[in-house]
């Protein structure tokens, strides 16, 4: 038997069969992606064995089932074909799967399985795409120009090819075959990613004579597919426009529905929602008069996506159940995968948290029976969504710093860095934010708003004041929605309490309030317990924080209410953020010790030299809860915030005093690395005095930023000395020093915040 292409393959057959014709088993594994040949060539061994007159059982696969064996020649050799994602790789030389009351044989076997992957056992025979010479002999007849076009898009599989291949064959004289392929052919990549071949046959397809409605087509997915590309987006509008101005103009609403879907793809963006709705109600409009029941799915698909981001949950769910139906019927085979992924990220939303878990089982399942190539970032989606919400994260920054990888300038590793936060990794999350702020601040992009509002989440908790003011700006636009990633695959709560995160890490309590109550608004009305919880504990803490009237008592209920529904749930994170410090227990010491500081903390025990760090921690420790600026740590005392109405220095006064700072600076990093506790002790004082009379004089300049610039220099030193002292502290006394990094909170304004397993006091 002859397969195109395969020559290699079958040789290694061949002698897998020679070798059991003399006696020898063995295993051969043949892998590759769906359309590979994997069955034909299984087909192929079945034939050759024949020929060598060697039996041959079928243990799973449909397309080569043959007669069931019931009795066997004795020392008859016998090939073993099996479908291994059906069959498993259980019959393998050395034993035999044969019908209830047949006789083993005691003859030699051999097993030639198909699998998508290697399973390890065996040798592997990896099947991909055919090179070009040899393409051409697998479609004979068509022009060179559409074979050229058939390999791009197909990566030169056979299976993918002969399908396409045999739509050609129907073409009238006047169509162009390459443009059927670009129109024609299934993307191979994932989302985000850039299949470059069909890229390439598209651009070819958009230089030919192709006529007004061909191009508007052809034009429009090529827009579509560019979406991968972060550098193209002036081009992906032009050629958009152009596109629609072409479909309306050829009066088809086939075509201008096709071209409205493919424009919402290329210039996806988190603020045109009202203009995704309006859109997508044109594209059901359209598709009813052309009758494309996949157009019309597909339409409905954008309405349930707007009105998720909106923050109308109970539209969108109506609007997913139609399209579900809708695409069903009209036999897209990937409906009911997006569907069920979409269910599961609202179950999870609605805190139905085993729901979520079972429908992400079925996710997985039939996305793989579907052969849907984002089946596994669909399922990770919401897992990671789920894992995050219940406070259970389980190692999640180094995926998305692969997907940053492998997808630059999507957004991965704003993720990545929110993933850090929650694994305790504050100060590697604070870097990251100072990163990847300019980036996303200037971004476009279906996955936008979710990074800004990942960042947001680092910048709330360990960030410049700067960088918290800069994502303020840029999530107002979207308050009172929610922030949505993507098609909806994942939601991860009100912008609203994002706004309100940041307002108080701004010092702004009684914003914080506001857009604080604007998100328990929306999750008690969309019924999202969990970020409802979330949402009460955030409140609680900005209303202890603003101190007005009533306020403490409205804090007592929110951090009650929040802890209730948290139980309930098994929310464990916010448990362990609710649960207040123990009453009574034994003390921990953090002591200075003539020239150490010196931890006991049960058990354990720990030296590290006097240091800035050391003595921030003792400050800290000191006022657990109490928020502190680092300004006043850095200066020695408390209560320095710089008046509003300070004189101004002019340059010459200002240069000296940078001078004068950068030398105290580098005497106090040396007196540090020498242990020079006196030395280090005088030129903080210095220090301390010398920041003292810039608060009185002036911020640096007279300009509004000075005074933060200090700051920040202050917030930058302050970080690293703590968590240079908590890493030394780790590791002599790792337990201890487990309960400091979760405990600490850098940035403007630090604080000792105890988590639960630490002590009921510290002796400072």
């Amino acid at each position: 038997m002859s397969l195109i292409g395969r020559d290699q393959e079958l040789s290694a057959i061949g002698a897998l069969l020679d070798r059991l014709r003399a006696g020898v088993g063995g295993r051969i594994v043949v892998t590759g992606p769906p359309g590979a040949g994997k069955t034909a060539l299984l087909a192929a061994a079945a034939e050759l064995a024949a020929r060598r007159g060697i039996r041959v059982e079928y243990t799973g696969d449909r397309a080569l089932s043959g007669p069931p064996v019931t009795s066997y020649r004795r020392g008859e050799p016998v090939l073993l074909l099996s479908d291994v994602e059906s069959a498993g790789l259980d019959p393998g030389p050395g034993t035999a799967e044969v019908t209830p009351g047949s006789v083993a044989p005691p003859g030699p076997r051999a097993l030639l399985a198909a699998a998508r992957e290697h399973t390890g056992d065996g040798t592997e025979l990896r099947l991909g795409g055919l090179p070009g010479t040899e393409f051409a002999a697998l479609v004979p007849g068509l022009p060179p120009d559409a074979v050229h076009a058939l390999w791009l898009v197909t990566g030169g599989l056979p299976g993918p090819a002969l399908s396409l291949a045999e739509r050609l064959k129907g073409l009238g004289g006047d169509a162009d075959p390459v443009a059927h392929v670009a129109l024609a052919a299934p993307s191979r990549a994932q989302f985000l990613e850039l299949d470059l071949g069909l890229v390439r046959v598209l651009e070819a397809a958009a230089e030919r004579q192709l006529a007004p409605a061909v191009r508007a087509r052809v034009l429009a997915r090529l827009a579509r597919e560019l979406l991968a590309d972060t550098t193209a987006v002036a081009r992906r509008r032009d050629l958009a426009d152009t596109a629609l101005g072409l479909a309306r103009a050829s009066g088809d609403p086939g075509t201008v529905a096709e071209v409205l879907d493919s424009r919402l793809h290329a210039l996806w963006d988190p603020a045109a929602t009202a203009e995704r709705l309006a859109t997508a109600e044109e594209i059901v409009a359209q598709a009813r008069r052309a009758g494309d029941a996949a157009a019309e799915s597909r339409g409905l698909f954008w309405r349930f996506v707007a009105h998720a981001e909106a923050g109308d949950l109970a539209s969108a769910e109506a609007a997913l159940g139609v399209y579900a139906r809708s695409a069903e019927q009209a036999g897209h085979t990937e409906a009911r995968v997006v569907s069920l992924a979409r269910q599961a990220m609202l179950a999870t939303v609605r805190g139905r948290f085993d729901e979520a878990e079972a429908l992400a089982d079925e996710v997985l399942a039939a996305g793989h029976k579907a052969g849907v190539r984002d089946t596994e970032r669909l399922v990770g989606s919401v897992r990671h969504q789920l894992a995050v919400v219940r406070g259970r994260p389980e190692a999640p920054v180094e995926p998305w710093q692969r997907m940053a990888r492998r997808l630059p300038g999507h957004f991965f590793e704003a993720t990545a860095a929110r993933a850090m936060l929650e694994a305790g990794r504050d100060v590697e999350a604070g870097l990251e934010l100072e990163r990847l702020l300019p980036a996303v601040l200037s971004g476009t992009g279906p996955r936008r708003t979710g990074a800004l509002a990942d960042l947001a989440a680092v910048a709330a908790r360990t960030g410049s004041p700067a960088a918290a003011a800069d994502l303020y700006e840029a999530l107002q636009p979207y308050r009172g929605r929610l922030v949505v990633w993507g098609g909806a695959n994942t939601i991860t709560g009100p912008v609203d309490d994002y706004l309100g995160r940041l307002a108080a890490r701004l010092d702004r309590p009684s914003a914080a309030v506001g857009h604080l109550d604007a998100a328990e608004e929306l999750s008690r009305r969309l019924g999202a317990l969990p970020w409802l919880a979330l949402t009460l504990a955030a409140r609680a803490e900005a209303l202890t924080r603003r101190d007005g009237t009533g306020d403490r008592e409205r804090a007592a209920q929110d951090a009650m209410e929040s802890r209730s529904i948290a139980e309930r749930l098994g929310m464990d994170g916010l448990l362990r953020a609710l649960q207040p410090p123990a009453p009574s227990g034994a003390a921990w010491h953090w002591v200075l010790d003539g020239r150490d500081w010196r931890l006991r903390a049960d058990g354990e025990s720990a030296r590290v030299p006097d240091g800035r760090g050391a003595r921030y921690l003792r400050a800290l420790l000191a006022a657990p809860g109490r928020e502190i600026p680092a300004l006043d740590l850095v200066a020695g005392g408390s209560g320095l915030a710089a008046p509003p109405a300070d004189p101004l220095l002019d340059d010459t006064a200002r240069a000296a005093y940078r001078r004068r700072l950068a030398a105290l600076d580098e005497r106090l990093d040396a007196a540090d690395r020498a242990g020079d506790v006196d030395a280090a002790a005088a030129v903080q004082a210095e220090r301390g005095a010398l920041l003292a009379e810039l608060r009185r004089s002036a911020g640096l300049g007279g300009r509004p930023r000075t005074h933060g610039n200090e700051a920040e220099r202050a917030r930058v030193g302050a970080t690293r000395a703590l968590w240079g002292t908590v890493r030394r502290i780790e590791a002599a006394a790792p337990l201890a020093g487990a309960h400091l990094r979760a405990s600490l909170r850098t940035g403007r304004l630090m604080r000792y915040q105890p988590a639960p397993g630490g002590p009921g006091r510290w002796q400072v």
